[in-house]
């Protein structure tokens, strides 16, 4: 079977027939959503306040309604306008951005606490196009990525590696851009389970703790689907999540919160009376 980086470019490859098959395949949005989980683990954030990551390649916004779910407020980028029109139809809470990232990222300094990557990086690696270098390509993308995050922040990056010179080219390129870390495998005794994630390091925070690198998960049986399977079914039975009512009082603080963090002066200010409901005028 042939790997979807090599029949066409992502942004022809999910036009609009694959990337709404892709959208509702209810298997695939349990992958993404375990993948995603996952990825936010090994980003190990310690506060307990909403943090602001940036999902590369957020596609239709599969892994930022796992974002959603754990409070944390995100921005997402992607290549594919087809999956980009349908998360706005999905009407998803972070800002989205149409973006090529091998030709790098375009945000302010130290914007982010963290990004997270699902089945995005290997697209980097394939020349689709007789002026796409990959190694320019992947070292343009790490260089502004790395001016992105904060010190100390984390970028974690599932993806699937064609070959290991593959993965040197990707690792070595990340560590030439300032970053350290390395690749964490789950369940690497598994032809069948087994994942990738690279880990990165964005420096060292000041006065906080030394960077490791997590352990990979290494286990007969992996537990992550039935963790995701149990997530969904207590969206499918009303359950509550972490995640506010849209136009409640905490949501619209929440609002208030992000476009304050994106630079925006005119926000109104919080008072006792933010999102309390009007009395219905005659």
């Amino acid at each position: 079977m042939s790997r979807p980086e090599h029949i066409a470019p992502p942004e022809l490859f999910y036009g609009d027939t694959e990337a709404e098959k892709y959208t509702r395949n209810s298997r695939i949005a349990a992958i993404q959503a375990e993948m995603t989980m996952r990825a936010v683990e090994l980003l190990n954030i310690t506060d307990t306040s909403p943090q602001y990551l940036l999902d590369i390649g957020c596609g239709s916004g599969l892994s930022g309604e796992i974002l959603d779910e754990d409070s944390h407020i995100w921005a997402g980028v992607d290549i594919a306008p087809a999956m980009l029109d349908i998360a706005v139809e999905k009407d998803v809470e972070g800002d989205l951005f149409l973006q090529d990232i091998g030709q790098g990222l375009g945000f302010r300094p130290g914007t982010f606490d963290g990004a997270i990557s699902v089945s995005v990086l290997q697209w980097l690696c394939n020349a689709d196009k007789t002026e796409n270098k990959p190694r320019y390509r992947l070292h343009r993308f790490f260089s502004t990525l790395f001016m992105a995050l904060q010190r100390g922040a984390r970028a974690v990056f599932q993806f699937y590696p064609e070959n290991d010179g593959q993965v040197e080219l990707i690792m070595g390129t990340a560590m030439k851009c300032g970053f350290t870390g390395g690749l964490v495998v789950d369940y690497p005794n598994s032809k069948k389970a087994r994942k990738f994630y690279l880990c990165l390091f964005a420096g060292q925070a000041p006065n906080g703790p030394k960077q490791e690198l997590p352990q990979g998960l290494d286990a007969e049986t992996p537990t992550g689907v039935s963790y995701t399977q149990a997530r969904i079914q207590n969206q499918r039975h009303g359950k509550k999540s972490r995640k506010p009512v849209k136009n409640s009082a905490e949501w619209i603080l929440r609002k208030k919160e992000l476009a304050r963090k994106r630079g925006k002066e005119d926000v109104p200010l919080d008072s006792r009376y933010t999102g309390r409901k009007r009395k219905p005028r005659f």
